[in-house]
């Protein structure tokens, strides 16, 4: 099967030509060890026994000829993390190790965590410019890297529609499922979310005494995608039939094992130096790796999307698939993604796009196929209070025709972002 390039692969490159080591971190079946593969010489996969025989034998990978080596599942053998560290500070070359890995280093077990010789690329399940890559619909023809850069040309159309966006959120991101059959890929996310459950959990070294609590906790933040919702209030969500209540501890401690597995991608408020706003939350918007696990922990169907029975999630599902797209290409020029809300709710920018140089693109998302002067109010606040560092401004929406308004705003469908 052909390789389909992913945004992850322009970091890649930008990273190895210039550090000694990369970990690319994610959820697993994200497609991190595919992508590796692209830009390693040796590989060692350490899911396998043998393999972790082989480096237990050689940690300090001293046989090992010259080239990219990669450690994939590095977790599965904890000590390689500092055994790359240690390379690093005795002056290992510019490419050398390439580390994946579906963990972040465990507390407790004496991992260093790298910082200042081991950089991170998060790498997330498919954006919508690289699941539509094949053919000639328009797809990834406006850069951000260009809206970055400010006065971004702003043309073209694009035949996906609503229909598609749709479908995109319920098929997955995923690499492996999201060519599947309805009821097979189905099948596929349920499974991942149990495994989650009965399996990483523990092989975490988390214990639970109620593994549903678990799911219902996971269900009541899947309702929440998009919003900055209280984490009191998705406690309250997940009190049983019977009345029960987990407590905040237990919560929290979900909180953390999510975050550690890669499960929980939220969007953090942006808390730039530059910005005066005392008055602005602090809350993270939610999000999870996948807009379709948050579909199937909800129960619901792409079909349902459509109707009464999950049209209310349609919006919320369309920026969690908007937001995976920004971040996917932020990634790949080392750009960082927030959001912007007042604590009265005054203002809210969806998506705060922030450049290497402070540049700033603000990024409004709708679901809808017209954008209208009201769509557009807070984006034009936004631009007033930041002139120096706003470049552009953007709404991303369901819509064919890519173009900019008189007032300056890019009128982008999501498809066609890239």
């Amino acid at each position: 099967m052909t390789y389909r390039r992913r945004a992850a692969d322009t970091a890649l490159e930008r990273l190895l030509a210039a550090v000694p080591a990369v970990a690319v971190d994610g959820p697993k079946g994200v497609g991190k060890t595919e992508t590796a593969l692209q830009h390693s010489t040796v590989q060692f996969f350490l899911d396998e026994e043998s393999q972790r025989q082989l480096v237990s034998a050689d940690p300090q990978f001293a046989g090992v000829g010259e080239g990219t080596v990669l450690p994939d599942e590095w977790q599965r053998l904890p000590f390689v993390w500092d055994s790359v560290r240690r390379a690093v500070d005795r002056h290992a070359p510019a490419g050398r190790f390439l580390l994946t890995g579906s963990a972040t280093p465990q507390p407790g077990n004496d991992t260093h965590s790298g910082a200042g010789r081991i950089l991170s690329l998060r790498m997330r399940p498919m954006a919508v410019f690289e699941r539509f890559s094949d053919g000639d619909r328009g797809v990834g023809t406006v850069l951000l890297s260009d809206l970055l850069q400010g006065g971004a040309d702003i043309s073209g159309t694009t035949d996906v529609v609503l229909r598609d966006y749709v479908d995109a959120i319920a098929t997955s991101g995923f690499p492996g499922i999201t060519g599947q059959p309805a009821d097979v890929r189905t099948q596929y996310l349920d499974a991942y979310l149990q495994r989650i459950i009965d399996r990483d959990l523990p092989d975490a070294g988390y214990s639970s005494r109620s593994p549903e609590t678990l799911r219902r906790w996971m269900r009541a933040y899947a309702a929440a995608s998009s919003t900055t919702t209280a984490y009191s209030a998705l406690l309250d969500a997940t009190t049983s039939g019977d009345g029960h209540q987990p407590s905040k501890n237990t919560t929290a401690l979900f909180r953390d094992f999510l975050t550690r597995v890669w499960i929980l991608d939220p969007v953090p408020a942006w808390n730039s130096l530059r910005n005066p706003f005392k008055a602005a939350t602090q809350s993270p918007k939610h999000q999870l790796a996948d807009p379709a696990l948050a579909l199937r922990l909800q129960g619901l169907s792409g079909r349902d999307l459509t109707t009464a029975r999950g049209s209310h999630l349609t919006g919320p599902l369309f920026e969690s698939l908007a937001t995976l797209s920004v971040r996917a290409a932020a990634e790949s020029m080392a750009a960082s993604v927030s959001h912007l809300r007042t604590r009265n709710g005054d203002h809210e920018i969806d998506l705060v796009v922030e450049g290497l140089e402070g540049e700033l693109v603000g990024v409004e998302v709708k679901l809808a196929a017209f954008v209208e002067d009201q769509d557009v109010r807070h984006l034009l606040w936004f631009r007033e209070k930041f002139p120096e560092d706003v470049v552009d401004l953007v709404v991303l929406y369901a819509g064919t025709t890519a173009y900019r308004r008189q007032d300056g705003v890019a009128v982008i469908p999501l498809a066609m972002l890239g």
